[in-house]
């Protein structure tokens, strides 16, 4: 997988890769999503920058990031959002959950995933509020 997040096509396994801008999946080596057959999986997405940074703001604005992270790597795949079936939500704080939640509804109001919120301690960085996994399956057309 390249810096620049490109998709790349693992010819030994038939599975898809794409990365984003997080130093850390070179760092740690994961891909941001994997598609293997019509499934695309969506590893834990952290609010990142495009520079590497983290995304400033309250829970809501990094939860419109990392959401905005995870609808690139699905598209680069050959999905969208409409094709999510399952999102994880990793949370710092409970007050933060109504926030997070309502731009959960906001995105998937009418597709209505599986969904799991849970409150943990800390995210790999301070300043994360919120990390959010996904999980999609593209159905034949």
């Amino acid at each position: 997988m390249s810096d620049s997040g490109r998709q790349h096509t693992g010819s030994d396994s038939g599975r898809q890769h794409t990365g984003s801008a997080s130093p850390f999946e070179k760092a740690f080596g994961f891909s941001r999503a994997i598609r293997t057959g019509n499934r695309i999986l969506v590893s834990g997405t952290g609010p990142i920058e495009a520079d590497g940074s983290s995304t400033p703001g309250d829970a809501a604005a990094q939860a419109r990031r990392c959401f905005a992270i995870i609808e690139a790597a699905i598209g680069e795949l050959g999905g969208s959002m409409a094709d999510v079936v399952r999102t994880r939500m990793f949370v710092t704080d409970a007050v933060d959950g109504d926030a997070i939640g309502a731009v959960h509804g906001e995105l998937f109001g009418d597709i209505r995933p599986a969904a799991t919120m849970v409150v943990v301690a800390e995210l790999l960085r301070p300043e994360w509020k919120v990390e959010i996994e996904a999980e999609a399956v593209i159905a034949t057309r």
